[in-house]
């Protein structure tokens, strides 16, 4: 049975699309078919890590919104980033949305059928017999989020050691539950190393009541990298990408 995770945080530069990308890249590794969706409409970008031509780019999520293609013409099989050892039925769909201008300003002024996307999703899991569909969703709370966040099997809600996230985070844990999302996680990001992440882990666990899946520390070569690659795959034994498998096997039980 396929499952609907979404990738969410309260506030934008929490490392969301990274954390999408490497976290969908680390479950399409363990062999299973999976979907990426960029809904951050307004500012996309999770196309760069798949080091995927703009240009090459035909449709984009805002061609089914719009109604000139299906969700699926709108999919790009972007499997070869998982590299030669991945496993014989992974593979990894991305459904990027549009850099145009044009486009993003028209999203801007008109807005969209947040319902066609909800339906899009059901959709595109049909179309491509995906396992696992991830969503990378614009940060704060708005009527797209919300919906994402009801059909979502997973919500995995990112934060940052900080203040300001820690307060915006814990309206978004009380959304979640009213909600009744069936699996809540919690993934802190970009950890100075001199933090004690067991006491920063117990802290926020007893804060908002909920499963912390894991602390990433932030990393040098994670800077250095630039959204050039999908670090986990560059950098599979990194304590950066074994803490991303660990929340990854978090997810897939």
């Amino acid at each position: 049975m396929s499952e609907i995770v979404s990738i969410h945080s309260f506030r934008g530069g929490t490392g969301k699309s990274n954390a999408t990308a490497n976290l969908a890249a680390t479950v399409a590794k363990a062999g299973y078919r999976v979907g990426i969706v960029d809904t951050d409409i307004q500012s996309p970008g999770i196309h760069v890590l798949f080091g995927f031509d703009e240009n090459k780019m035909k449709n984009a999520l805002n061609d089914y919104l719009w109604g000139r293609c299906q969700i699926q013409d709108a999919a790009y099989d972007v499997s070869s980033i998982l590299g030669e050892n991945r496993k014989i039925n992974s593979k990894i769909y991305l459904i990027p949305s549009s850099i145009r201008m044009g486009e993003i300003t028209r999203i801007l002024r008109e807005g969209y059928d947040v319902n066609m996307l909800i339906d899009g999703f059901e959709d595109l899991i049909q179309a491509l017999k995906l396992d696992y569909l991830f969503i990378d969703t614009h940060p704060g709370l708005n009527e797209e989020t919300l919906l994402s966040i009801t059909i979502s099997d997973v919500l995995l809600i990112i934060l940052r050691p900080d203040r300001q996230d820690f307060q915006g985070t814990a309206v978004t844990v009380d959304v979640a539950r009213k909600l009744q999302v069936p699996k809540l996680l919690l993934m802190v990001n970009k950890a100075h190393e001199a933090l004690d992440f067991k006491a920063l882990e117990q802290d926020i666990a007893q804060t908002y009541q909920a499963t912390v899946a894991g602390i990433l520390p932030l990393s040098e070569e994670m800077i250095q990298l630039a959204s050039g690659d999908v670090f986990c795959v560059r950098f599979p034994s990194h304590p950066l990408s074994l803490e991303i498998k660990k929340v990854a096997q978090q997810i897939m039980t």
